[in-house]
């Protein structure tokens, strides 16, 4: 579901039997991460300060008040609707979540205990009720008391009508709910990439959202509560004193296992060694794992000079950290810069970061005959009328590749050297045999960039990720060797094409 405006996209992924299915690879990472807080009891978690929860107490009220709202407005009216109270274990797990940035459903253990909406927006701030709202919306594409014009086709992307979030948020035995929010830097979201994607994640207990269920009984509010309300209603809901409850008695009346279709082939992770070479019995396949942890992007302070960065080396891609609008450094020149002017302080300048910090790339422009000052986005330029050398400074786009994107065709050598977007690999290229790797460091722009990639050492086949890129000019010959699982050709005295070299983001 895509809403667009000049300003603002959001996106909700749908929740059905086959986003259920699928299956994620670091999954083992998250519950080791979970089982970090698992001793700590709500008390704790409750009295976690605003900075460090990932929701402030003001956004948890808003979205558990429009929870309640909604779910005693709906239409028909529902005869077990029950009052729902917030639960903070859940909202740690959403946290957790929320804090890997994946565009999907998970962990993938834990989808058969809970529920799960997911909304992503990008551009002008929303409040994330915007998203609640939008989830009940839904409903205009349902017909109680099953899903009818609701069908949409996932897990891939989901396309057609969805209402798996309205009936979600409408589940009457759905009674718990906690969610977080996190700000997600170049995150993939079906292929587009986001700068700065605001993500929050609601995870409700018990699960339902069963497909050929009605989210509800219909009937007079409050007629079929279940015995553990004690005859209690409040605003058409089920309800018993009390706000906030952890753990209480789950409702037996239904199942609330969904049993998931099987997963997709080509998503299943490949078996180990599956298209690896034969290796003789003297090969120790340990040294061929490989981990390349060189990055092409520098990080700088708020006040770092180009000059003095610059000394000796190519200008290419810097990283500048939150908060220099407090230390800019010295600014000189609008649009194009002094050597002497700060890297960060004028990016902040020229726009191409704010104070939250971020990428951007460097080009060296020559001598200038002069310098203008101007005050931009809170810095204050100094002019200068001596000539002197200049660079000037651009965001850096972040494009997703598929397995078989290779240089040539997408970001070829030029000269004057030229930037090319940070990459974002998708998993499992490791096995797409269609595509060449040609060379050991570096690589023939005709070679595969994220095959090169794992190769390298840069990304991992499981999980894929982002790499930055170098097209450089053609080597004289390409050695092969077989690292983690690819075995790259060689190639002496190549007649055309250039090449390039991969760097990790980290």
């Amino acid at each position: 579901d895509k809403r667009h405006s000049s300003s603002f996209t959001s996106l909700f992924l749908c929740l059905t039997q086959t986003v259920l299915a699928m299956v994620l690879t670091n999954s083992t990472k998250l519950e080791s991460i979970l089982d970090k807080y698992s001793d700590k009891d709500e008390e704790w978690w409750r009295a976690r300060s605003r900075g460090k929860r990932a929701i402030s107490e003001g956004d948890m009220h808003l979205i558990l008040d429009l929870h309640n709202k909604l779910r005693g407005q709906v239409h028909p009216p529902a005869s077990n609707m029950e009052y729902m109270v917030w639960d903070y274990e859940l909202e740690r797990s959403a946290e957790h979540w929320a804090y890997s940035c994946r565009w999907e459903h998970g962990p993938s253990h834990m989808l058969t205990q809970i529920g799960q909406n997911l909304g992503a927006h990008w551009g002008r701030d929303r409040p994330p009720t915007y998203h609640v709202q939008a989830w009940y919306d839904e409903v205009r594409y349902y017909s109680y008391p099953y899903s009818q014009e609701c069908n949409p086709h996932c897990p891939f992307r989901c396309s057609g009508p969805v209402c798996t979030h309205y009936t979600q948020l409408v589940w009457a035995t759905s009674n718990r709910i906690g969610c977080a929010i996190n700000v997600c830097y170049n995150m993939n979201v079906w292929g587009m990439i986001w700068a700065k994607a605001v993500y929050l994640v609601c995870n409700y207990s018990p699960p339902g959202n069963w497909w050929g269920h009605a989210p509800y009984k219909y009937g007079a509010p409050c007629s079929a509560c279940p015995a553990s309300y004690g005859g209690g209603c409040r605003d058409n809901l089920c309800y018993k004193d009390g706000g906030v409850d952890r753990r209480p008695a789950p409702e037996l009346e239904e199942t609330n296992y969904i049993e998931p279709e099987p997963e997709p082939v080509r998503d299943r992770e490949p078996q180990p060694r599956a298209q690896t070479p034969n290796p003789s019995p003297n090969d120790n396949l340990e040294r061929n794992q490989v981990v390349s942890t060189e990055q092409m992007c520098q990080q700088v302070d708020c006040e770092t000079k180009l000059r003095d960065r610059c000394k000796g080396t190519t200008c290419n891609r810097y990283e500048c950290p939150p908060g220099c609008l407090d230390s800019p450094g010295k600014v000189v020149g609008t649009g194009y810069y002094d050597m002497q002017s700060s890297v960060c302080g004028a990016a902040l300048h020229s726009g191409v970061i704010d104070n939250d910090g971020g990428w951007l790339d460097v080009t060296r422009l020559g001598r200038k005959q002069q310098f203008t000052k101007s005050y931009k986005n809170g810095i204050q330029s100094l002019g200068k009328n001596r000539s002197a050398n200049s660079y000037k400074v651009e965001s850096v786009p972040v494009k997703a590749v598929r397995c078989d994107t290779t240089v040539a065709l997408f970001c070829p050598f030029k000269k004057p050297v030229r930037h090319c977007p940070r990459l974002y690999c998708p998993r499992n290229c490791l096995h797409d045999s269609q595509t060449r790797v040609i060379g050991t460091k570096y690589y023939a722009d005709k070679s595969s960039i994220c095959r090169a990639a794992i190769h390298a050492g840069v990304i991992q086949n499981e999980s894929g990720g982002y790499l930055d890129v170098m097209p450089v000019d053609k080597r004289n010959q390409y050695s092969g060797s077989y690292q983690n699982g690819i075995t790259s050709e060689s190639l002496l005295n190549p007649t055309s094409g250039k090449a390039f070299r991969v760097f990790a983001v980290i």
